[in-house]
């Protein structure tokens, strides 16, 4: 039996990235999974080649009607809600004193109001199923250290810290079985690192060399090396876990 046996998750992001591979991790570990994405051709594609367990929904995670639909979806598709994994995001550059205020309540209402809704819309519906469940959030080891270049997405980050421990202690004392927990990753290479990347004037190549630099273990991540956190901590082998900060970031979270 693997790690998700017997489990349904909903994954956000699920079209590419870090989703997409928690997606494919899922179902080769025995569970369920509704890829959600606002890129749903992508995420279609994915579901496809993944076969019958797995399906996908079109969701912007800024709407809390769109997340009542997806839950509903993973409920009547797989017979009940397990996992919640709130994994898009995205990070645009601004210092405080000039990011676009466009930029900064687009960054807060993804990455911070989507998973918020997220939970308000899945916790019922896996409490609904009366076994073990797990909400697995991505923050940022700018969570853990922020970063003036991106002021947006630190702020999203360290609320979402915040968020994620409130909703493990509300789960824990109301006696409920389900777990709240966070991986913070540094630099992976995603869709996301990519738009850093290539948005420079200078080369790929440096913009990588700079990157890795600010990780101790001088390299970039890979998005298996996240997902493997995150299905850990969705699966019941992370059962006595909950309000976690569970870094996967080279070292750069402590990085001196």
């Amino acid at each position: 039996m693997g790690k998700m046996t017997n489990k349904v998750a909903l994954v956000t992001g699920g079209a590419e990235g870090i989703g997409a591979t928690v997606g494919r991790m899922i179902v080769d570990e025995g569970g369920k999974v509704l890829l959600c994405d606002v890129q749903v051709d992508k995420a279609r594609e994915l579901a496809n080649e993944l076969g019958d367990n797995a399906e996908a929904f079109e969701l912007d995670v800024r709407d809390l009607d769109q997340w009542h639909a997806a839950v509903q979806a993973a409920q009547e598709r797989f017979g009940k809600l397990n996992v919640l994994c709130n994994i898009a995001g995205i990070s645009e550059p601004g210092i405080v004193t000039d990011v676009d205020l466009d930029s900064w309540t687009r960054t807060m209402d993804i990455n911070l109001n989507g998973p918020f809704f997220g939970c308000r819309a899945a916790i019922p519906a896996m409490e609904a199923a009366g076994e073990p469940g797990a909400i697995v959030n991505i923050g940022s080891m700018i969570a853990m250290r922020a970063a003036a270049f991106v002021a947006a997405y630190s702020a999203s980050k360290a609320g979402l810290l915040g968020l994620t421990r409130s909703i493990a202690l509300d789960l824990a004392e109301r006696g409920l079985p389900i777990r709240a927990n966070m991986v913070h990753p540094g630099a992976v290479r995603t869709p996301m690192y990519d738009s850093y990347k290539y948005s420079g004037a200078d080369t790929p190549e440096n913009i990588e060399t700079n990157f890795a630099a600010t990780h101790p273990m001088n390299r970039i991540g890979e998005p298996e090396e996240v997902a493997k956190a995150v299905v850990f901590l969705a699966s019941d082998e992370a059962s006595f876990t909950t309000g976690c900060d569970f870094t996967v970031d080279g070292g750069g979270s402590i990085r001196s």
